[in-house]
């Protein structure tokens, strides 16, 4: 083995007694016969969607893997000593906005509301970095948290509107985020839009919400005296 000049470095997830964990390829592995997979790709591409799924094999020295549909075999010991753990996988692949990475992800049940040393979600992330096919992607999952706050109190809808990504902004309201929701320093998504677009789409909201309020308050009203 030889360290990887030129090479981008290679995600990959490993399926281990149920459990699912990711790794970075520290090192490039040159098999010596075709059932062995290539761990080698070219720098400007995103190689860090590649994954491999590893099952446990009898044979503690060789695991068997699949990547984009491919068997092979890998090490044990590559992965011992040539690979390193990362942490919260599908926030990478949604702050990359490498949706075959996040696909991967979600495939192998990384959890879709799980949270990062920030506390944020990987929906906070896709927004932030304003990556709608990976949100899209994310809203295909059931019970998925839309209005989580991480620990500045910031929502994914905050993220969208801060950012000036309109689209997003949209697709979340549209989605039921909450408008009414204010972060650390007491400001809401409004508060936070910079730009025209983010902010009419949130004023339109708010007024809208609050009309349904007065609405359903009349109604209630309208009960009590008929009673």
């Amino acid at each position: 083995m030889a360290i990887s000049e030129g090479l981008d470095r290679v995600f990959f997830v490993f399926s281990l007694s149920g459990q699912v964990k990711v790794f970075r390829a520290l090192y490039t592995f040159e098999p010596r016969t075709v059932s062995i997979l290539v761990f080698q790709f070219k720098s400007g591409i995103k190689s860090e969607g590649d994954f491999i799924q590893i099952p446990p094999l009898s044979d503690t020295n060789w695991w068997k893997g699949t990547s984009k549909g491919r068997t092979g075999l890998i090490p044990s010991n590559y992965v011992a000593e040539q690979a390193e753990s990362i942490d919260n996988p599908l926030h990478e692949a949604a702050k990359r906005g490498n949706l075959s990475w996040l696909r991967e992800c979600l495939d192998n049940r990384v959890g879709v509301n799980g949270l990062d040393k920030a506390g944020s979600t990987a929906l906070y992330w896709a927004c932030h970095g304003g990556h709608k096919d990976i949100v899209d992607m994310l809203f295909t999952q059931p019970n998925i948290e839309l209005n989580q706050q991480n620990k500045l109190g910031d929502t994914a809808l905050h993220a969208a509107a801060w950012k000036g990504y309109a689209d997003i902004v949209q697709l979340l309201l549209a989605k039921g985020a909450r408008t009414d929701l204010r972060n650390n320093e007491k400001k809401l998504a409004l508060d936070m839009a910079t730009n025209a677009a983010c902010a009419s789409l949130l004023k339109k909201k708010q007024g809208t919400d609050a009309v349904r309020t007065l609405s359903n308050a009349e109604d209630y009203l309208d009960d009590e005296d008929s009673d």
